[in-house]
């Protein structure tokens, strides 16, 4: 799958010297050809990071999906090509938190309309073993920040300097977040495991 069929054909600038013109596209293949290597190689671990976080496939990869479209857009004002990823990385975040808002007022607005609570959507069986699908329902118990963080450090296996530059926060922040939603996990998951072995 090239680059083009992800994204469609990249419209180059109006060429001026044939030099401006020859310098331009080989811009525009140095870009395809970078993002591609990043959607074959990354496109998987983002999908399910974003999932891990807004809890539905479709969405997660809609929301990478536009991670990479937004990164081919802004390539040419990219400081540091080798920031890619990290870049990739801090916009499946930021994309799956407004999904989570947008799914939030939805979810109240139909809730006004019909006068019940709304369910959420069905998971789909994306990680199939039981406990990290036990994981995956516990995390969302969570405060925000410290799902993020639980996310990217325990599935996405990222240093603290990494997650902090992803969230924009601080090493010490990204600590702080990770033992407490350490902390708080273990109780939720102490008591699925508690009603498993009651059945």
């Amino acid at each position: 799958m090239t680059i083009h069929a992800v994204f469609g054909a990249s419209p180059f600038p109006t060429p001026g010297t044939g030099v401006v013109m020859e310098h331009a596209m080989n811009d525009s293949l140095d870009a395809d050809t970078a993002i591609e290597r990043l959607y074959v190689d990354h496109w998987d671990r983002l999908v399910r990071l974003s999932v891990l976080l807004v809890r539905d496939r479709g969405q997660a990869e809609e929301v990478v999906q536009d991670a990479f479209i937004e990164l081919h857009r802004r390539w040419s004002r990219l400081e540091d090509p080798d920031k890619a990823l990290a870049y990739l990385r801090q916009t499946v975040v930021n994309r799956s938190r407004s999904t989570l808002r947008h799914r939030v007022v939805v979810q109240r607005h139909l809730a006004r309309q019909h006068g019940v609570d709304t369910a959420p959507p069905a998971d789909e069986p994306v990680l199939a073993a039981s406990r990290r699908q036990a994981v995956l329902h516990a995390l969302q118990h969570l405060p925000r920040r410290q799902r993020e963080v639980l996310a990217l450090r325990y599935y996405l296996d990222l240093s603290e300097a990494e997650i902090a530059e992803t969230l924009g926060i601080s090493k010490g922040a990204v600590k702080s977040h990770a033992s407490r939603g350490a902390a708080a996990l273990r109780p939720l998951l102490e008591s699925r495991d508690l009603k498993e072995g009651e059945r």
